[in-house]
């Protein structure tokens, strides 16, 4: 289907696909922004393809990236222009003048009117502010090629409305079903190209006869390297593991025994990584199979990652990796195996949730903070999680939590405090507001992904998408709504019944709003944390929550992130 798309992305810049018929349709769109070259637009089509197996398996998925859009659906969605999932993302905490609010109000409705009258519904504005000669607003927005215009102005419209919210920060996104608008103080609009009329057809037929033969050739030398490639990557991998002894080798013959060679019956899952599989072995004993999918967005670095960071991580709180298999392509991760699945397909399903009384949930809470406290202070190396979250709490036979998937995962040596990147890899609702805004990460940002899954478990509704008759906060403000007014039991999910314990209960959120306050500073370590819940030492009186509606998400330079877990990337422009 993106072969299709891409071949049309190729003369025309945007494609739509449809393979299959009835239930069985797919149909896909992708398009680059207006201002984007056509070189850079291949890179970012390249790029959203890249990501897109992380959707699934969803039946359904979005990704932005500054520079083109692309999406895949079940169903046909070409003229469809708003939607439950429309949102801003508000960057760059920095807050501007009145005059430079009235000129992004402006920018953005001429982007608006120009978007209508432009081919390609694609606008850009550059605007200076009055009284502030070295002060610019920079605008951009387009519709999906899809829609009429009529529908074009309405989605337009309500990205304008959504997006002056972001106001009085300095930069923010509309991401909207079917359009795309942008405004910041940097300028991150792309250079326009002036194209030169060639002078004979030899220019033309001479550029054409040398790429074909310089094609040809980097494709005997492409096949080459990328054979002698897959031999050194598996002769690396294996030279890593022999020099880590403790780690057990299975051979693929072993496995696809195991899973009855990969199974559809036996599959428990889709991720990043890959598929997961149940598998028995010849003396009985049950295991689960992370097989690297040909096309993840993961690979060898966060295969190598996912054995460096827990190959010799001891604690009951952790899963337990129990080898792995490396063999030509093959590459997979063998686990202990946790029949209750994760913690997510108990707490946000409508039946299930009723099997989850309040002391498997207390037990649950100060579990998962045990394995914290574990990895960022009493195992060898501090290691920061980066990506804790409902799914990635795997639950064992007596419903004892095991916190899962350290691909993302990041170590630091013992005089190491916090690091900085420009590549924010989690979850939507999850991350911290330094990490998301700065790139900025600790333990401070486990603990504030902690802080989200205790609210979670309390309320048993996920802090992202949350809704609310009587105000627009997430569960976070929502939580903190309550607390403020001395109703914080209000909280507490309907399903538990009269199972709970009030002074337990308040603990928890008590817990939880700390660890989710704003500042990475006011949040408690783990080991304030595990005394907190255990009883012991003082409650300080929490502040107010970072990120406590959906609406003011902050973006860095390069975020990647997760929606309905699937992970997407967000590229800023030159």
């Amino acid at each position: 289907m993106m072969e299709n798309v891409g071949a049309q992305m190729r003369t025309s810049r945007d494609g739509t696909a449809l393979v299959g018929t009835g239930a069985d349709s797919s149909f896909a769109l992708a398009q680059c922004y207006g201002d984007l070259s056509s070189d850079d637009c291949l890179r970012c089509f390249a790029e959203a393809r890249t990501i897109l197996p992380s959707c699934f398996p969803n039946n359904g998925g979005r990704i932005y990236l500054d520079g083109c859009y692309m999406r895949f659906q079940n169903y046909s969605f070409f003229d469809e222009y708003t939607g439950p999932d429309d949102t801003i993302v508000c960057g760059n905490t920095t807050r501007k003048s009145t005059p430079f609010q009235d000129t992004v109000r402006q920018a953005v409705s001429n982007a608006v009117t120009d978007s209508l009258r432009n081919k390609g519904y694609f606008a850009r504005e550059d605007i200076l502010v009055s009284g502030n000669g070295n002060t610019s607003v920079y605008v951009m927005a387009e519709c999906w090629r899809t829609l009429i215009p009529d529908l074009c102005r309405a989605c337009l419209m309500n990205a304008s409305a959504s997006i002056t919210k972001c106001l009085p920060w300095s930069a923010g996104r509309a991401l909207n079903t079917g359009c795309f608008m942008r405004y910041s103080d940097t300028n991150f609009l792309n250079p326009l190209t002036v194209k030169k009329k060639k002078n004979s057809h030899l220019s033309v037929i001479l550029p054409i006869v040398f790429t074909v033969v310089v094609f040809s050739f980097a494709l005997v030398v492409y096949a080459w390297r990328k054979k002698k490639k897959s031999h050194h990557k598996v002769a690396q991998v294996n030279k890593d593991q022999k020099q880590d002894s403790d780690l057990p080798f299975f051979s693929l013959n072993e496995v696809v025994k195991a899973t009855r060679n990969f199974s559809i019956d036996n599959k428990l899952g889709q991720g990043g990584f890959g598929a997961v599989y149940k598998g028995v072995l010849e003396e009985g004993g049950e295991i689960a199979v992370k097989r690297l999918s040909k096309t993840s967005r993961q690979g060898l670095p966060e295969f190598q990652n996912e054995v460096t960071c827990i190959a010799k991580l001891q604690h009951r709180n952790l899963v337990k990796l129990l080898g792995c298999c490396v063999q030509g392509e093959e590459m997979m991760l063998i686990y202990e195996y946790m029949p209750n699945k994760s913690l997510d397909s108990f707490l946000f399903d409508k039946n299930n949730c009723m099997l989850l009384d309040w002391p498997q949930r207390y037990h649950i809470i100060n579990g998962i903070a045990r394995g914290l406290l574990y990895l960022h202070q009493d195992s060898r190396l501090r290691i920061i999680h980066r990506d804790l979250k409902a799914s990635n709490i795997l639950l064992d036979s007596n419903m004892n939590p095991k916190i899962s998937d350290f691909g993302l995962a990041r170590m630091f040596k013992e005089y190491e405090t916090e690091a900085n990147t420009n590549k924010v890899v989690g979850t939507l609702g999850y991350i911290s507001p330094e990490y998301a805004a700065n790139g900025l990460f600790s333990v401070k940002s486990d603990v504030f992904s902690f802080g989200v899954l205790v609210l979670e478990i309390v309320s048993g509704t996920k802090n992202r998408g949350f809704s609310h008759q009587s105000h627009h906060d997430n569960l976070l403000g929502h939580a903190w709504r309550l607390y403020k007014e001395a109703k914080p039991l209000e909280l507490v999910d309907a399903a538990l019944g009269d199972s709970w314990n009030v002074s337990e209960v308040l603990q928890s959120i008590h817990v939880g709003l700390s660890c989710v306050q704003q500042q990475a500073d006011d949040r408690p370590y783990m080991s304030s944390v595990v005394h907190m819940l255990g009883g012991e030492g003082a409650l300080p009186m929490p502040k107010q929550p970072g990120f406590f509606t959906d609406s003011a998400l902050i973006t860095p330079p390069h975020v990647s992130v997760s929606i309905n877990e699937a992970t997407l990337s967000q590229l800023d422009g030159r």
